[in-house]
């Protein structure tokens, strides 16, 4: 599988025979230009996954690209004059051969007076990737490339080193980072280094970078 990170929470997973573009949000940047998407998964409406201004010209521009999103997010299109395929968790769909099952439902709690908003998780091609959106959502397949949040006002580092450990990939892609300093993402990296779960490997995608996970 050959992944692109194109900052935050935005992957773009290109399967073989999919071409698969996940949460382009309000942080995340160079996915404008991409074509021939067969589809684009959106995990849940908070804007640094989901930029509605940008996500209407990126879909008219690849038009045979399907809307997958989370209730919450499909909802919220209606009004760009976007329509959605809406999953719950335990959906399996298939896209241009790829398999995707939805995961999760619950965003993370940011705080007890905060209203957060459903969160799916995806696992493409029955484990080769996962990417859990807001959420620490561990689910029932073997992951083998694993989306490990960063940082978030939900998110402690301690949190995500015991998710990173319970999933147990085989890599780890950081991911959901823009809202720590460079100081900041380096010490979670650090903590991802170091405590990682045996035999996993923690990489870091450049800004635009692919590479074949």
């Amino acid at each position: 599988m050959r992944i692109t990170h194109f900052g935050h929470a935005c992957v773009l997973l290109e399967t073989g025979t999919a071409r698969l573009l996940l949460d382009p949000g309000v942080w995340s940047h160079g996915f404008e230009d991409l074509r021939d998407l067969d589809a684009v998964l959106i995990t849940h409406l908070h804007g640094d996954h989901l930029d509605p201004d940008r996500l209407g010209p990126l879909l008219a521009a690849n038009p045979d690209a399907e809307l997958i999103t989370d209730p919450g997010s499909a909802a919220e299109v209606v009004q760009y004059g976007l329509h959605a395929r809406a999953l719950r968790p335990g959906d399996d769909i298939e896209v241009a051969g790829a398999a995707i099952t939805a995961v999760g439902g619950a965003h993370a709690e940011i705080h007890p007076e905060v209203v957060v908003p459903p969160n799916l998780g995806y696992v493409v091609d029955h484990g080769a990737f996962y990417h859990p959106g807001d959420s620490l959502h561990v689910p029932e397949q073997r992951i083998d490339v694993l989306g490990l949040p960063t940082g978030a006002p939900w998110l402690k580092v301690s949190e995500a080193v015991e998710f990173f450990r319970a999933v147990a990939p085989r890599v780890a892609l950081p991911i959901h980072d823009l809202t720590l300093s460079r100081a900041g993402i380096d010490s979670a990296l650090h903590r991802f280094d170091t405590l990682a779960p045996e035999g996993a490997k923690v990489v870091v995608l450049p800004l635009a970078d692919t590479q074949e996970l």
